[in-house]
């Protein structure tokens, strides 16, 4: 069971966000496009313009039903800033990330929308880091923010190392994915004419599907691709089970989904008198051990009126 549940005006957002998404991804297989180089240079603000709506609704939908408070959008921040600083140990040398693991690990303990929202914004952050903004940007954290949802939608009760194992299958899975898309991003625009890879406008989608397959798999699946998705599932393996004792731990102390409730103070009882040692009346607080006597023995006794 995930931390923070996600409501029905929520997955209504998640969905229609996902379903736009995946149209900036294949548009070109449905409606014939210009294979000019780097067309899409034009398209990426226009994505720009789609996707921070979406977040900021998906944003705003878990705050009103109560799914992120204060204290998930801090732990939105600290795992967003964590991930921008992994980011650059890899690079995406020979296909290394070290950013992916721990958005499968955070979706995993948190839930789909916290995982959409932080794979999108990791990817934001890391690329300001590292100067790494450009048309590819917004199509970035579009797949990143599904990888982070889908983490959030695996089975529950899975724990110990049935959990680590299938966290380490879906995270090479992803990571092929991933790679997937950001092929098909740019790939009708950057190939050329003339080719057997070659994006071809107006044909038919099963045509263009197994060319651009075939155009995957030889330029990046048995490469990039297969060290993103290694080093994936050995970071999932090896430091997994300590990332997500402590993710659910901070969860717990966090008590993200707590109710609030406010006591009602009870009204003050009687105080209780006793009599006093010297026969006096005495009044002995609530709670101690001590008596107070109502009348101080060093003063004179009092004549009464007459």
């Amino acid at each position: 069971m995930s931390v923070l549940r996600v409501a029905p005006r929520t997955a209504v957002i998640l969905t229609l966000a996902s379903v736009a998404a995946l149209a900036t991804f294949t548009w070109p297989f449905f409606v014939p496009a210009q294979p000019e180089s780097m067309a899409r240079t034009t398209e990426a603000p226009l994505v720009f313009i789609v996707v921070l709506p979406i977040l900021l609704a998906l944003v705003l939908a878990e705050l009103s039903s109560g799914g992120i408070d204060s204290k998930a959008l801090a732990m939105l921040g600290v795992l967003a800033a964590v991930n921008a600083a992994l980011r650059p140990l890899g690079a995406g040398t020979a296909g290394i990330e070290t950013v992916f693991f721990l958005l499968v690990l955070a979706g995993r303990v948190f839930g789909p929308g916290f995982g959409f929202l932080l794979g999108a914004i990791s990817l934001f952050a890391s690329a300001l880091l590292t100067a790494g903004v450009g048309p590819w940007l917004p199509f970035q954290m579009l797949a990143a923010a599904w990888l982070g949802l889908g983490a959030g939608l695996l089975p529950s009760r899975l724990r110990g190392r049935a959990e680590i194992a299938v966290l380490a299958g879906y995270g090479a899975v992803a990571a092929y994915a991933y790679g997937l898309l950001m092929n098909l991003w740019f790939w009708p625009f950057s190939v050329g004419a003339d080719t057997q890879l070659s994006y071809v406008a107006g044909a038919p989608v099963l045509e263009n599907l197994h060319r651009f397959a075939v155009f995957t798999a030889v330029t990046s699946t048995f490469g990039w691709d297969t060290g993103r998705a290694v080093t994936t599932a050995v970071a999932i393996v090896l430091v997994g089970p300590a990332v997500l004792a402590a993710l659910r731990r901070a969860a717990r102390r966090a008590a993200f989904d707590a109710p609030v409730t406010f006591a009602t103070p009870s009204a003050p009882g009687p105080v209780p008198i006793t009599p006093a040692k010297d026969g006096g009346c005495g009044v002995r607080p609530q709670g101690s051990g001590q008596q107070v006597p109502a009348v101080d023995p060093h003063l004179p006794p009092q004549t009464p009126f007459p």
